[in-house]
């Protein structure tokens, strides 16, 4: 498995034992069953964008703790140059890179998402997850099917959704792939996952 990976699981492992939250409550918050759970916790897993957030919640920590071992530190502002941001590579070839990962106590998550074309689960259904906070995601190029509770839709470049991301949600590339802006914004707790 990617050291990458390997090196993010031992940090959540790690976070988790130090602050004594048991295997169960992890497993419980992500609705995984104890050994789904431990799975991702070891390492041979890849984490989803939603496991992350939901961990780095719980455990108190921003997610740039998780991904690098080192916790924001600019306040005031902070810049990212053209195709550099913290980068994440997640489910189904998704590429993230957030926006703002260097700025301490954020209120909302900018993130700029590529998703590729996949002729394999562009006709199926749509996997969805919901997380906590409200999301809003604008088409820069290319076409996204977006499917939010029993609602589908394609959105198109220029088009955007905001939404209840507590409401199951997820999204793929319709042919020739997607960019898009995504701002996951924190609830009145806080909390985005």
């Amino acid at each position: 498995m990617n050291d990458q990976i390997q090196e993010i699981a031992t940090r959540i492992r790690s976070l988790r034992e130090d602050l004594g939250i048991s295997v169960s409550e992890m497993a419980g918050i992500h609705e995984f069953t104890e050994s789904e759970y431990l799975l991702q916790e070891s390492g041979t897993r890849d984490f989803t964008f939603t496991f992350l957030y939901v961990t780095a919640n719980r455990l108190g920590v921003d997610m740039t703790d998780l991904l690098t071992g080192a916790g924001p530190t600019l306040t005031g502002f902070t810049i990212v140059r053209q195709g550099k941001g913290l980068s994440m590579q997640r489910r189904s070839g998704f590429s993230y890179r957030n926006l703002a990962s260097r700025f301490r106590n954020r209120t909302a998550e900018p993130f700029l998402v590529e998703a590729p074309f996949s002729p394999e689960i562009a006709g199926s259904v749509i996997s969805q997850r919901g997380h906590g906070g409200q999301e809003f995601d604008y088409v820069l190029s290319g076409s996204l099917r977006f499917r939010i509770g029993e609602h589908e839709t394609i959105l198109e470049a220029g088009d955007s959704i905001y939404y209840d991301a507590t409401v199951p949600h997820g999204m793929v590339a319709v042919e020739g792939g997607c960019v898009f802006l995504a701002m996951v914004i924190r609830d009145a707790e806080g909390r985005i996952g």
